[in-house]
């Protein structure tokens, strides 16, 4: 099942069907393949051949795309890696994953003159996308407009052979590069066109980064149908509530501040956007406020995800929304979840414990780490680190991250019950809760809150609020703070650890 036949397969058989639309520019299937075979051809030219690693720093552009499928082709593997990396980030991530080129943009050669020399990749192959005659770099539109648009030498790709190396830490911390490799990869297409209804007609937009592992629920699916894929070069609500009624766009994947974002817009609507068939939260935990506010303005098409690079989801189906919306669902076919006690024993519905799970899309392992493996996946079952517990209906309601959990006198605080509630207030769009130390109890919780502009709330009224209608003590807050913005992830996720230090270095 290796994902490599795909490119070749929809330029034979809807040459003329739109695959890619990317800042004013269109092109069908033909003409896509043709750009891709002449990347995959130009980047054999430098002596690069299958299973050689291919470093991508960028911006949502056509050349990602292009690369994507290109290393398909040709049986290389991509590392797509953020370009808020900077110096010793840079170093650490290409040189663990060993890879041989590196594809990047102008903005970032400053970044990289300070540590090139560190880097372990050969001189000549570095590429800019976006400018030429810089020193030190090959320019990309050079390389491709000479090379042959013709289909790239037959390479055997297997369905165990890698198709990609994503890293889940950014800057600090032990590399962690998780494998997909093309049997993943195709088990991506198979099984969300599935989950979420996805057809050869349908029209996808997607204005998250390209970089970001929840980009490839729904780009998978469009490399395995043939669907149109409408690229954003990064996200603003406006622009993309346009281009979605423009394109008539059908599906649409998003983090919750990009859905708060959209809240915010009159004709985030129904009547707006009546094409629109699923929008879906990936990333974090959508706000139940979030969920019934999307639901009444476009009724019948929110879908949520949860889920692990690594390789676990769970989807709540438009359908069950309505009986479930405290819910992220259930596993879809082919998955198995438990939830189980620090022994690992399983739990009856209604106990918290920690999510496992297992599927078609669990990774082979972390590259080069079998260490990190083997505390992941354990007899087969992937530990998450989240905390959740089902109903009685086997439905999935998380609680919170292990890691997040606020432990105050003894007693479990989780930050999103209290998140909950500080949401409902009518002056809060966005709450982050985390843990501040504290002599007394050890930790109390404190909520970092956003603000509807113009509002005259002050930050002791916010918490005056929600502690006047927490469930107990515990869960009353020490403090609120206001912030303008919340600190964003190249994925959009809210950086709670990020606000938390920030708060505690005053």
């Amino acid at each position: 099942m290796p994902i490599n036949t795909l490119a070749a397969r929809h330029a034979r058989y809807r040459p003329d069907h739109t695959a890619v639309v990317f800042e004013g520019q269109r092109f069908t299937h033909r003409e896509f393949n043709a750009r891709i075979n002449r990347l995959a051809n130009a980047l054999r030219s430098l002596g690069l051949h299958r299973g050689d690693k291919v470093a991508v720093v960028l911006d949502n552009s056509l050349e990602v795309l292009e690369i994507y499928q290109a290393v398909a082709k040709t049986g290389m593997v991509v590392v797509p890696l953020s370009p808020l990396l900077r110096g010793e980030g840079l170093v650490t991530l290409i040189n663990d994953a060993d890879s041989a080129a590196v594809v990047t943009m102008e903005r970032m050669v400053e970044h990289f003159a300070a540590v090139r020399e560190r880097i372990d990749v050969a001189a000549d192959r570095y590429i800019l996308t976006d400018a030429a005659g810089v020193d030190g770099y090959l320019f990309y539109q050079d390389l491709t407009a000479a090379a042959s648009e013709e289909e790239p030498p037959w390479v055997e790709v297997i369905d165990d052979d890698p198709y990609n190396i994503i890293y889940s830490s950014g800057t600090t911390g032990q590399p962690k590069g998780i494998v997909h490799t093309h049997y993943v990869r195709m088990s991506y297409c198979t099984g969300f066109s599935s989950s979420y209804r996805i057809k050869p007609e349908s029209v996808i937009l997607h204005a998250g980064s390209l970089v970001f592992n929840g980009a490839f629920l729904t780009l998978m699916p469009a490399f395995y149908l043939g669907a149109t894929y409408v690229l954003m070069p990064a996200f603003d609500a406006r622009k993309m509530i346009d281009q979605m009624a423009a394109e008539k766009v059908t599906h649409v994947m998003v983090v919750p501040s990009q859905i708060i974002a959209m809240l915010a817009e009159r004709d985030f609507s129904e009547d707006h956007l009546p094409h629109l068939e699923m929008i879906c939260s990936v990333g974090a935990p959508l706000h139940l406020e979030h969920k019934e506010e999307l639901a009444r303005r476009l009724p019948m098409r929110f879908y949520e995800l949860y889920g692990l690079t690594e390789g676990f989801v769970t989807v709540l189906d438009r359908d069950d929304f309505p009986a479930k919306p405290g819910s992220v669902g259930v596993p879809p076919p082919l998955y198995e979840m438990r939830i189980v006690a620090n022994d690992g024993t399983d739990l009856p519905a209604g106990r918290v414990g920690e999510i496992v799970g297992r599927g078609p899309i669990t990774m082979p392992g972390y590259y080069k780490r079998p260490d990190l493996t083997a505390e992941a996946i354990r007899d087969g079952w992937l530990h998450s680190g989240d905390l959740g517990y089902v109903d009685e209906d086997g439905f999935l309601f998380l609680v919170d991250r292990k890691k997040d959990l606020i432990i105050s006198g003894g007693v479990n605080v989780y930050p999103r019950d209290i998140e909950e509630i500080v949401i409902q207030h009518p002056a809060v769009t966005d709450v982050a809760v985390f843990g501040a130390p504290d002599d007394r109890w050890g930790e109390t919780p404190v909520a970092a809150v956003q603000l509807k502009p113009g509002t005259d709330v002050t930050a002791d009224q916010v918490r005056e609020w929600v502690n006047g209608r927490v469930d107990a003590r515990f869960q009353k807050l020490n403090a609120v703070v206001v912030l303008d913005e919340f600190p964003l992830s190249v994925a959009g996720k809210t950086l709670r650890r990020v606000i938390r230090d920030d708060y505690m270095e005053g």
